[in-house]
């Protein structure tokens, strides 16, 4: 499976001390936040390597959709949380066009390196795309800034979720659209079965191979089984305050792309 991008978010002083989850271990906020920024400075470099190895590629096909979904077009200003190597901007970038500008975000500073050679590359940079290093919970943008905000495969990492949530929902224009892809519960009969078996033994052991790190691909797959289900997680957007709030399946339940929108 395509793994998280980053994002482990620096929690309030109130949040570091409690206790909270790293895969299904206890942790303190203060050591979670620790052992995420871990996981992803250590898997930086082969990032887009293994989404793929892990996916069969299939995590392309998830966020063309996203691209496909997204209310934006020419001149838009789009905000991409835990931004990873910048597949995600990239892709939305092309969609708007050279009017259009994304803001690339991550607070794991090897991963924001990664995205911002990315866009680098694609010729993004510095006409149509910002690379700021930001904490995802307490974004470094001011009120009603952007018309769309997105994060794929990051927000499970996120100490304090709802947080995250009130956070993209103050920095959206009114009429903005927010979009999170994120691994969710397979919704085929039989399949969760497969794919429990495939993530917990061949991830990890993958991760292994090609990075020499399998604690870390191990915490990934236990993140995904600890996140809210579709309608949980539904719940908590409108929670947030986002209207017009639903989600579509991808691959039989794995993924779901959930939109709302600041009304």
């Amino acid at each position: 499976m395509s793994h998280s991008n980053s994002e482990p978010t620096t929690p309030k002083q109130e949040e570091r001390g409690s206790i909270t989850h790293f895969g299904y271990q206890n942790v303190s906020g203060t050591e979670k936040v620790q052992r995420v920024m871990g996981v992803f400075s250590s898997v930086a470099s082969q990032y887009d390597i293994m989404n793929d190895l892990m996916s069969g590629g299939m995590h392309r096909l998830w966020k063309r959709t996203m691209f496909s979904r997204a209310a934006i077009g020419a001149g838009s200003r789009v905000l991409d949380v835990a931004a990873g190597s910048g597949d995600v901007a990239i892709g939305l970038a092309k969609k708007m066009g050279p009017s259009g500008r994304v803001v690339l975000t991550d607070l794991n500073g090897p991963m924001l390196a990664e995205g911002a050679k990315r866009v680098i590359d694609a010729g993004l940079l510095p006409e149509r795309a910002d690379c700021i290093q930001s904490d995802g919970t307490t974004l470094a943008f001011a009120d009603n800034s952007f018309d769309c905000v997105t994060i794929a495969f990051g927000i499970r990492n996120f100490l304090d979720i709802e947080a995250g949530l009130a956070e993209f929902y103050r920095v959206l224009k009114p009429g903005g659209q927010f979009m999170c892809l994120e691994f969710s519960r397979p919704s085929l009969p039989g399949l969760d079965m497969i794919y429990d078996a495939y993530s917990f033994n061949v991830i990890p052991l993958i991760g292994e191979k090609v990075t020499g790190d399998r604690g870390s691909y191990q915490y990934l797959v236990e993140s995904i089984r600890r996140f809210p289900d579709q309608e949980r997680f539904s719940k908590l957007i409108r929670a947030a305050g986002f209207d017009l709030v639903k989600y579509e399946n991808m691959t039989g339940g794995i993924v779901a792309l959930h939109r709302g929108y600041k009304v």
